[in-house]
């Protein structure tokens, strides 16, 4: 692959051996303003060793007062900056914010040599109402020192705050924001499912408009979830090439036990996945900050403003008939809240409500001899809710929120397992109107394929090739602004499990190409193809093109 690489490309290549790699995640700078004052506060310095269960970063983050007032600012960003050095896997962050889950990313791999460090800056100015209090924010990183693994995480945080003008007005934001959560003040606030998390809540009574923010992604036997052999052919496959309840996973919401939105979620490939030579430096998208998914719960306000405490629950199933899944998928969620003028409670009716418990699935296929078999699961949900709200102030709004997604994994696997093919899609419409006017839109597809080829059953030299996209244009409430984001990226790699003497060997190819646009104008996109041979000891950059309007940011 290289040799071709060479013979085929005539421009200026850019080599980087014997160094601290630089990893990254291709998006989007923030939209912040260029000429406001900035109030740049530290949050933490933290260094992640023997981090599970008593080792999270905990502060008392306080708003800044020399930045206009305080919850006015035009807009937040938090950059989080991390360096290691020798070996680690990837492990899984979770940022809480009182008891909010505002943020979840995962790390790099670090590798035996100079070390790495990355940077990452995440917009969350859509939490302005978290950060205009002082609160215990909180970031869990569960990391582990053992022989062959030593690598610590040693992190910085900082949050900017932004202050409004006449030229940059203050973002727009919810008037109460509430945990979806465990309510933990110890570490994270993220919830383990299976079983389902509940929580019961009490929503103001004067409530007009309510949007709900989920997080979840699978880990433990659910990180390769999509991978998943469906239960009837799991006796065809050995156990240590996978995990079984099929490869289709519904990420559901449910309020007093009807459901009220669900999410089809992204293949995240975190650094360790399939190759690790593969996202050397360029990460898989989403594994620096994971997708999120809304829903409005608008519709569902008539039985909410009762003053009275509802039962919010988050499950994960699959299209098994009983729906089971593994250990484990990490879940939570927070409610931007917008009440009325008036403090006088809003009643009205439920109207439609066309929901199946489940969404429709099948599972087919075939298997032969010698651990050779295909299987394909489909899935299709569609959900219908209309209400009309009726304001204490008088104002009468008629909700439609509508939801239509499909779903397709297709799988095969020969010689019992050791070469595997997948071929995923998942598309969908989640849409949303309030008297007509839409307030949350999320069109979206998330094509996945690889092959995956191990050389013999001691599973330790093996190749993969993965093709995938994500390509959304998202309007997750009226708070936010609508953008479009395609990203196309493109891997192959080899890896081989190396003694502790001799250590790991590996190459890999990384392309990717990304496009990011608003409603406001602003642009960005990024073409960059490289490689690594050895494992990390030389970075190869063929091309790396930045141009849009926020290129100058990046």
């Amino acid at each position: 692959m290289l040799t071709i690489l060479w013979s085929i490309l005539s421009l200026t290549l850019t080599t980087v051996t014997g160094t601290v790699i630089r990893d990254f995640q291709v998006g989007q700078p923030p939209v912040v303003p260029k000429d406001a004052k900035q109030c740049r506060v530290e949050v933490f310095q933290h260094d992640f060793a023997n981090s599970f269960d008593t080792g999270s970063a905990i502060t008392q983050l306080n708003p800044p007062t020399d930045c206009g007032d305080i919850g006015s600012w035009a807009a937040i960003t938090l950059n989080l900056t991390v360096t290691s050095n020798g070996t680690q896997f990837d492990r899984l962050g979770i940022f809480t914010f009182h008891n909010v889950e505002i943020w979840r990313t995962s790390t790099f791999e670090p590798t035996i040599g100079d070390g790495i460090i990355w940077t990452y800056v995440k917009d969350a100015t859509q939490y302005m109402p978290l950060f205009s209090e002082a609160g215990l924010f909180i970031f869990e990183l569960d990391n582990l020192i053992e022989t062959g693994l030593d690598g610590v995480y040693s992190t910085v945080l900082t949050a900017t705050y932004y202050e409004s003008s006449r030229t940059n007005p203050a973002a727009k934001k919810a008037d109460l924001i509430i945990p979806i959560s465990t309510l933990s003040n110890t570490t994270g606030n993220d919830a383990s499912v299976p079983p389902d998390f509940s929580l019961n809540i009490t929503i103001p009574n004067n409530t007009v408009a309510i949007y709900a923010e989920l997080f979840a992604s699978g880990n433990g036997l659910e990180e390769d979830w999509f991978f998943n052999v469906p239960d009837k052919f799991f006796s065809d496959i050995s156990s240590n090439i996978t995990s079984a309840h099929d490869g289709f996973r519904e990420v559901r919401l449910l309020v007093d036990g009807m459901v009220a939105g669900v999410a089809f979620p992204y293949i995240t490939v975190f650094s360790g996945g399939f190759d690790p030579s593969c996202w050397r430096p360029i990460g898989s998208y989403g594994m620096a900050d994971l997708p999120t998914y809304a829903v409005d719960l608008t519709p569902f306000l008539p039985i909410l403003t009762d003053n009275s405490p509802h039962n919010f629950t988050l499950d994960v199933v699959s299209a098994e008939a009983n729906h089971s899944i593994n250990a484990n998928w990490f879940v939570s969620g927070n409610l931007q809240v917008i009440l009325d003028s008036s403090s006088k409670p809003t009643t009205g009716n439920i109207t439609v409500y066309s929901v199946n418990d489940f969404a429709d699935t099948s599972i087919t296929g075939s298997a032969t001899e010698f651990g050779t078999f295909n299987a394909t699961v489909t899935a299709k949900r569609e959900i219908h809710i209309e209400a009309d709200i009726l304001s204490g102030s008088g104002h009468l709004t008629h909700t439609v929120w509508t939801q239509d997604l499909q779903f397709s994994n297709v799988q095969t696997y020969r010689n019992n397992g050791l070469f595997a093919t997948l071929q995923q899609t998942s598309t969908g419409k989640s849409s949303s109107t309030h008297n007509g006017v839409p307030v949350l839109s999320d069109v979206f597809s998330f094509p996945f394929s690889t092959n995956f080829d191990y050389f013999d059953e001691t599973l330790t030299n093996w190749t993969t090739s993965i093709d995938h996209s994500y390509d959304r244009v998202l309007l997750p409430n009226p708070l936010r602004i609508a953008s479009t984001i395609n990203n196309h990226q493109t891997t192959n790699g080899f890896f081989q499990v190396g003694s502790e003497k001799s250590g790991n060997f590996g190459n890999g190819t990384n392309s990717n190409t990304f496009t990011y646009s608003d409603v406001e104008g602003n642009t960005y996109t990024r073409k960059i193809n490289v490689a690594n041979t050895n494992f990390n000891d030389t970075i190869i950059v063929f091309l790396d093109e930045i141009s849009g309007s926020l290129a100058s940011t990046s």
